[in-house]
């Protein structure tokens, strides 16, 4: 006669260890399910690209040889407790010093894309402000490079977990100086322009 005892707490031991991994397989999956929402862990990388750009060359008319208007942009969602954006374009070939060509700050946390064409006045209708760049403008600077070499733009993206509150005309020093500790993740888009 077999031993009805011992057979029924194998049963129970299946099906409990079946349990267990189906528990197990169904956490794994909401954790990789909630990783399908592009949230971002703090110091992570957001990415940044542009429509306006031919592959990574920025096109005559984002430059001072063309309408000298600012590119289109566009990043994936930040990390959790994002409060605002800022955006820095620079080129660091310029001769002698990094150039700034563009500061950006206190853009909406609910923002992932800034049109073509970002208007050269210090408040922005959206309640973001524009800081000024080294030619001694508000806004967006085209790029303007002497000679005849290829020079890289960095477009750089801050996702904050505050907002800057700075006045409009800030310069890229004074913007860099208040996000110090502030920084949740970044992302970095390289265009490039030569004469």
């Amino acid at each position: 006669m077999r031993d009805t005892t011992r057979l029924s707490g194998e049963c129970v031991g299946g099906v409990l260890r079946q349990t267990v991994w189906g528990v197990a397989a169904g956490l794994l999956l909401a954790a990789a399910l909630a990783g399908c929402h592009g949230t971002l862990a703090r110091g992570q990388t957001m990415n940044l690209s542009s429509s306006s750009f031919q592959a990574s060359k920025i096109p005559a008319r984002f430059t001072c040889n063309g309408a000298g208007v600012s590119p289109q942009l566009a990043w994936s969602a930040p990390p959790a407790g994002t409060a605002s954006f800022t955006l820095i374009v620079t080129d660091p070939d310029a001769p002698g010093r990094t150039f700034v060509h563009w500061v950006l700050y206190d853009l909406s946390a609910a923002m992932r894309a800034l049109p073509e064409g970002v208007p050269k006045q210090g408040q922005l209708p959206d309640g973001s402000r524009q800081g000024r760049n080294d030619f001694g403008d508000i806004g967006y600077g085209g790029p303007c490079p002497p000679g005849h070499t290829p020079h890289h733009y960095h477009f750089t993206l801050y996702a904050l977990d505050a907002k800057l509150s700075l006045p409009a005309g800030a310069t890229r020093a004074q913007v860099e100086a208040a996000t110090q500790g502030h920084i949740l993740a970044s992302g970095d888009l390289v265009g490039v322009y030569q004469q």
